[in-house]
């Protein structure tokens, strides 16, 4: 299955002890260039942020943002301490003796006053479970998005294949043809020229044709890395890498082929070939 590198996914969990944003941006990349931004709170996750990532990823640039907002909020008057607060209280009234012209204290000066909350400390533990739940679920969603663009590549590489195989077999059906009209121009060449036609020399002439002609192991050597691509296109692994490599040895049969050819027909056979191959190296640059 071809996964494309180009992707996106954004999750909003809601756990114990606060909201946690996740996005996933991927761009096509040769090898796995991961970017991470964290806020303080996640800081100190970030190497297992990174493992996680690097196990499912394998190829791509991937931006990856996290955010977390606590739900512990100093402005909660759910999060006072009533009796913190009343010992502030007594403490402002004796200060307030002492200092009868100063202003009187503000009560958002109040809330924002952490000596009157509850012990409002995080704990870690918690929250790298749910970190790491969540985590794994938005590359689920980003590796779900990847899988669908890769479906529309898979399809058109598989319909190149389609026409790299007509190709393929038009070569092999005019291959007979040109050497039966060959044989033709060759006994045509010593009647011109007055010579006898000596079939032992007739022969060689044939042979040394037929050698240059023979473009059978070129045919065979592309059915054959048809055959691989297609096994690949079926693998759950990141293929991206394996099928450009597929497409060098693809493009250098088809290289031997025109360089063999003494047809115009296998000629334009080749050049059609090429086209095609570098049309599926195109959509391989975007599968991982």
């Amino acid at each position: 299955m071809a996964l494309s590198m180009t992707g996106f996914s954004f999750k909003e969990a809601d756990t114990t002890q606060g909201i946690l944003l996740l996005e996933f941006r991927s761009l096509n990349n040769r090898y796995l260039e991961l970017q991470v931004k964290l806020d303080e709170t996640l800081r100190s996750f970030e190497p297992m942020i990174r493992d996680v990532i690097s196990l499912e990823i394998k190829r791509g640039k991937v931006d990856c943002r996290i955010y977390f907002k606590s739900k512990m909020s100093a402005l909660d008057v759910k999060n006072i301490d009533p009796i913190k607060l009343k010992q502030l209280a007594a403490s402002v009234e004796a200060i307030g003796k002492h200092f009868p012209h100063v202003q009187p204290i503000n009560a958002l000066d109040i809330l924002k006053t952490s000596e009157i909350m509850h012990d409002q400390s995080l704990d870690m533990n918690l929250l790298e479970q749910d970190l790491k739940k969540n985590l794994k679920e938005a590359i689920q969603e980003i590796q779900a998005s990847k899988a669908r663009e890769g479906d529309k590549l898979q399809k058109i590489l598989l319909d190149k294949l389609k026409e790299i195989e007509i190709l393929v077999g038009e070569a092999k059906k005019i291959l007979p043809t040109l050497i039966k009209d060959y044989q033709s121009k060759i006994e045509n060449k010593f009647k011109d020229a007055l010579i006898a036609i000596d079939d032992d020399r007739l022969k060689q002439e044939f042979l040394i044709f037929i050698q240059k002609m023979d473009i059978d192991e070129e045919l065979n050597r592309i059915t054959s890395h048809i055959d691989e691509i297609r096994r690949l296109l079926k693998t759950e692994a990141a293929i991206g890498k394996k099928l450009d490599f597929m497409m060098q040895e693809l493009n250098r049969e088809a290289n031997t082929l025109g360089s063999k050819s003494i047809s115009p027909k296998t000629s334009k056979i080749s050049v059609d070939l090429k086209v095609l191959i570098e049309q599926m190296r195109e959509q391989i640059q975007n599968i991982e």
